[in-house]
């Protein structure tokens, strides 16, 4: 039986990452995949790059190294650190091939007493490193699968009660950081399907189920960020204010906003008050930024509240960002 192994980082999984696994399923029998952390060179968590290779390639054997070594290079203790923490891992699985595209590959080969199935090493099949492409994911998104680059754009939430300014700063941001916003879904569903202006529990669930179909249908043609206008906590809140309570699937999708957005900000109520047409009123709007908080805090979800000034709102948000995002820039 023919066993192959291909190991790396993957931060992130590009075309290049994936000829190499190809080919090894079409020339094994069984592969395994061994991927590292390395939250020094990403901010990408270990399972969500597992879970590329598994959703890509459901029929390779995945393994997380989560302590695994993360030198590199080509003296012989680095070599020896290596070979020893693979041989730990996979060293009784049968390998007879070890692919990659890297000078390593003779000597974990070596260790491993298997053939060294080297694969593109000048990099002239699939011109790209990953290294160049966490330079500017963007540009390069073309050597990435839609799976993989999705979980790449970092989606920035602006919560708060109505006329909060965030539809202002929404806008504002996606220029600044050259990127695309996602308009509040609840708005432009509500303002066609009021009712005495109610909308009903199902309308609702519409509304959640709406507002993410359409930020997924965004990230494929963002940079780094996807700024959002409200999420399904808010249609959870509005649920509450309309019924006193909220349908199973609302509750559902706003607790899965703790893990969806990267980021959440809040702005705050001390602007002057918009009162038109579709608004309640600046009692409300007190109430309901009282409730965001509870919301926010009640489910442990991490925010930083914006102040009034438009100025300070932008440069609050570009700090945060940029204070977060470190290791993708490395």
């Amino acid at each position: 039986m023919k066993v192959g192994l291909t190991l790396g980082k993957y931060a992130p999984l590009h075309k290049g990452h994936e000829s190499v696994i190809s080919l090894a399923l079409e020339e094994m029998d069984f592969v395994i995949v061994m991927i590292y952390a390395c939250p020094e060179t990403t901010s990408i968590p270990l399972s969500i790059r597992a879970n590329w290779i598994r959703d890509l390639f459901p029929r390779v054997e995945v393994i997380e190294a989560p302590d695994g070594p993360t030198e590199v290079g080509n003296s012989e203790g680095i070599k020896k650190l290596n070979e020893d923490y693979i041989l730990e891992r996979v060293g009784n699985r049968g390998i007879t091939h070890f692919y990659s595209s890297e000078f390593y590959g003779e000597h974990v080969s070596k260790a491993l007493g298997a053939t060294n199935r080297i694969v593109d090493p000048n990099r002239i099949v699939v011109p790209i490193s990953a290294t160049t492409i966490r330079r500017n994911p963007f540009e390069y998104r073309r050597y990435l699968s839609n799976r993989v680059y999705k979980d790449m754009i970092q989606k920035v939430v602006l919560l708060g009660a109505p006329s909060t300014g965030k539809t202002t700063l929404a806008k504002a941001l996606a220029q600044e950081l050259s990127t695309q916003w996602m308009p509040e879904f609840g708005r432009e569903y509500w303002e066609k399907n009021q009712v005495g202006r109610r909308l009903s529990p199902d309308q609702l669930v519409e509304i959640a189920e709406g507002h993410i179909e359409r930020e997924d249908s965004l990230l494929q043609n963002s940079n780094r960020y996807l700024i959002v206008d409200t999420n399904a906590l808010t249609t959870f809140l509005f649920a509450l204010y309309y019924h006193g309570s909220a349908h199973s699937c609302l509750e559902e999708l706003a607790a899965k906003t703790k893990d969806r957005y990267h980021h959440t900000f809040v702005c705050n109520n001390d602007i002057p008050y918009d009162d038109t047409w579709c608004r309640s009123g600046e009692v409300n709007r007190r109430q309901f930024q009282e409730a965001t908080f509870r919301e926010l805090d009640k489910r442990g979800i991490s925010y930083k509240t914006l102040s009034p000034s438009p100025e300070e709102r932008i440069a609050s948000v570009l700090r945060e960002l940029s204070s977060r995002s470190a290791p993708e820039n490395a």
